[in-house]
């Protein structure tokens, strides 16, 4: 390979690093400002219609995505906080070393995005604002401290997208006769991004994250 073409593919791997970053920062950042903007006007259980499909719609939970969960608070902080820099690590593999397709990169920065944006919440949100009953909200950095300490904090969530709703046939084990509304899930920025990298993974670039990773682990061996 000559000079040349060693210049040519650092400033290529410099630029999709650079997009990589851009990518993620404008997550975190997308999803940090929404989720104080709603912490701070409305109280928690506030239910907004944008449209009759579309609600802003402000709870919280202990970070598991679409409001789910089952697993200890510091467990889940530590592991996402690990999973995020194993995907630091792995994107700055593939970055420095292989050439992938630009929307395999895009996709695997927006997954490690969507990782660390509930991190924040969970870190400093119990430190950083208080807890008030509704339909008062919440305030940044009260004279009486935050309503949990550090690692403790719950995930603002406030995407609503409640589609329609249906009454399942009487015939139906189970829930025969009950009404079911889809989309019920309230999630986040962080949450979204994550499900559409997966999603561009699974769809569009599942051959290049099997790549990625075979040459990973048989460059490590």
């Amino acid at each position: 390979m000559t000079m040349n073409q060693n210049i040519a593919n650092t400033n290529h791997r410099m630029r999709e690093g650079w997009l990589v970053t851009a990518v993620i920062l404008l997550v975190i950042i997308c999803d940090q400002i929404s989720k104080i903007w709603v912490k701070t006007h409305f109280y928690l259980g506030e239910d907004f219609p944008i449209t009759s499909w579309w609600h802003i719609k402000f709870i919280e939970n202990n970070g598991m995505a679409f409001g789910m969960e089952f697993l200890n608070k510091f467990v889940l902080t530590g592991g996402r906080i690990v999973a995020v820099g194993c995907l630091i690590w792995f994107l700055y593999k593939i970055l420095s070393q292989y050439d992938f397709r630009r929307g395999f990169l895009v996709a695997c920065g927006l997954i490690t995005a969507g990782a660390a944006g509930n991190i924040f919440d969970c870190v400093f949100y119990g430190e950083v604002f208080n807890n008030p009953m509704p339909p008062e909200v919440a305030i940044a950095f009260p004279e009486g401290g935050g309503y949990a300490g550090w690692f403790e904090g719950r995930v603002v969530d406030m995407l609503y997208f409640p589609l329609f709703t249906f009454t399942w046939p009487e015939w139906v084990p189970g829930v025969g006769g009950l009404e079911y509304e889809f989309f019920q899930y309230i999630f986040n920025i962080a949450d979204a991004s994550i499900c559409i990298g997966v999603a561009l993974l699974i769809f569009f670039y599942s051959r290049d994250t099997s790549l990625a990773l075979e040459r990973l682990f048989i460059k490590e061996k």
